[in-house]
């Protein structure tokens, strides 16, 4: 009897223990939050000082296949109000015989169903220049960086914007992400998502709102700790001459996490990181369980091996968890007043966390199903952490591949 008390009473104190720190997460999740709207209202302001600043640009788009939404979706960076306010600055809407927004678009090869939309969402739009290429069979782990390099070849303007295909922006993003490199100490921009289902389901509201909250806090402590070190992968804005001091895209082909990588070498070498004040719409294209659970862990391994350190004190964030474990071991010692304080209170700091973050980071419109899910999504979240320290495999984009040390890849051997 005595040993179950004593295990009782480690629970309750291990279970208080995480709800300190968890706690402290919360404070400066909200802290970083505020820091994050206060910095983006003073790029509002900068971007109406300054609505002449329109530099050329080369936007990035690597596909692999069609996905949901994927025409829509394209459709969004060809509708950007970028040409008009050239117009009404009185610049020019061609630079070096191209459009001053020009797009490529890559592929491993000309029979992909990706280029096929890119081919018909491009001819809509005459007035910007379009290059559609491929790349071949991947030479290196990371497919998507082997695009990469193949159309940093060709690119004809000197500010790249890299942009996921499953993803959605309005038509001022190319203005707002282009503003910060009037600084010409910034080397490199990213910005934050919201997670957007397509065709609802459980599984795919629940994977939204890890994006749309537990990504967008961690960010914003992130930031609050020290200066952006790091890019995301939704849009990553660079300097070509940045990515050229980093080696080029060619010397991050092997690694799993390209997004972190590019901004983590760019700071490195002196430039700053820039934590765009705007938020652009990521599809959520995994409505079943399975798919959803595979990219969510995919996720956590991937950071595991990326940043080991900072990985696995994301263990001490999770506050339902702690709460749960908490209100377990204070029922057995007897202390129901305790129990239910510690459950309850996790449960609605989580729910803070997203009204906060919902409204004031990522200005989702509704965010009272955020505060419902995000609870039963940070109580998932510990178990997806768990999960990444089970192997060093994933699956992406349908082929395995086998993470190793400083957050490298390679394709798994056959089995």
């Amino acid at each position: 009897m005595h040993v179950i008390v004593v295990i009782e009473w480690g629970l309750l104190v291990l279970g208080l223990f995480g709800l300190v720190t968890s706690s402290v997460f919360l404070v400066m999740a909200l802290e970083g939050a505020r820091r994050f709207r206060r910095e983006a209202v003073r790029q509002d302001m900068a971007l109406a000082a300054r609505p002449e600043f329109l530099p050329a640009i080369s936007l990035f788009k690597p596909l692999h296949g069609n996905e949901a939404t994927l025409e829509e979706n394209l459709r969004s960076f060809f509708e950007q109000d970028y040409l008009e306010h050239v117009a009404a600055a009185g610049g020019s809407a061609m630079v070096n015989g191209v459009s001053r927004v020009e797009v490529l678009f890559c592929a491993r090869d000309e029979s992909d169903e990706g280029l096929a939309i890119a081919r018909r969402v491009a001819e809509a739009y005459p007035a910007i220049t379009t290059r559609i290429l491929t790349s071949g069979e991947p030479w290196a782990a990371n497919a998507k960086v082997c695009s990469l390099a193949t159309m940093a070849k060709v690119a004809t303007h000197d500010l790249w914007v890299i942009s996921d295909s499953d993803v959605r922006v309005k038509p001022d993003y190319l203005r707002r992400i282009a503003l910060p490199f009037a600084d010409e100490q910034v080397g490199c921009g990213t910005c934050l998502y919201r997670g957007l289902t397509v065709g609802g389901g459980l599984w795919s509201h629940l994977e939204a709102v890890g994006m749309t909250i537990e990504m967008s806090s961690g960010v914003c402590v992130a930031s609050l700790l020290e200066p952006m070190q790091f890019a995301l992968g939704p849009t990553m804005v660079a300097r070509r001459r940045c990515v050229a001091e980093v080696g080029g895209f060619e010397a991050m082909a092997e690694y799993c996490a390209d997004d972190f990588v590019l901004g983590n070498w760019i700071a490195q070498r002196g430039h700053r990181v820039v934590l765009i004040g705007h938020t652009i719409d990521h599809m959520v294209l995994h409505a079943d369980f399975v798919d959803s659970m595979k990219h969510q862990v995919r996720w956590m391994k991937s950071t595991r091996f990326s940043r080991p350190k900072g990985h696995f004190g994301t263990s001490l964030t999770f506050g339902v968890p702690f709460g749960l474990l908490t209100w377990a071991a204070a029922l057995l010692l007897g202390r129901p007043v305790l129990a239910w304080s510690a459950l309850v209170g996790a449960v609605l700091g989580r729910s803070l966390q997203a009204w906060v973050v919902g409204s004031y980071v990522v200005q989702k419109r509704r965010t009272w199903p955020s505060m419902i899910l995000f609870p039963i999504r940070d109580l998932m979240g510990i178990f997806f952490w768990a999960l990444s320290y089970t192997s060093n495999r994933i699956l992406w984009r349908g082929e395995v591949y086998e993470l190793v040390e400083d957050g490298k890849m390679r394709r798994a051997a056959q089995q």
